[in-house]
C-alpha cells in the first residue's frame, strides 16, 4: 500500500511538532546524590550544570570530574529515551534512518 501525499504531509507535520517539543523539553540528569545536576533538552543539547559547593573537594578533583560525567551520561540517557518514545509513537516503533534516534 502506497502512502498518500496527505499521509506523508501529516507525518511530516507530526515529526516537526515532536522535534519542536524535544527542543523545548528540559531533562535533568544527576549524580552524587543530586550534588551535580545537568540539564539537556530532548535533542540532547547541553543547557546547564549546577554543582553543590559543599560537594567540591579541591583535593579530589577526579571524583568531581567522574560525578559530572555521570550526571551528563544520566541526562543524555534520559533524553535519548524520551526521543525514542516520542519518535516511536510517530513511526509505530520502526527505525527510520535520518530521524536521529
Amino acid at each position: 500500500m502506497q502512502p498518500s501525499m496527505k499521509m506523508i504531509q501529516q507525518m511530516q507535520n507530526r515529526l516537526a511538532k515532536i522535534q519542536q517539543e524535544l527542543e523545548e523539553t528540559e531533562i535533568e540528569g544527576s549524580a552524587g546524590g543530586g550534588a551535580v545536576k545537568v540539564i539537556v533538552n530532548g535533542q540532547r543539547e547541553f543547557r546547564s550544570i549546577s554543582i553543590d559547593p559543599d560537594f567540591v573537594d579541591p583535593d579530589d578533583v577526579e571524583m568531581l570530574e567522574e560525578t559530572v560525567a555521570a550526571a551528563i551520561t544520566d541526562a543524555m540517557t534520559r533524553a535519548q529515551k524520551l526521543s525514542e518514545e516520542k519518535m516511536g509513537a510517530l513511526t509505530g516503533g520502526m527505525k527510520i534512518p535520518g530521524l536521529g534516534f
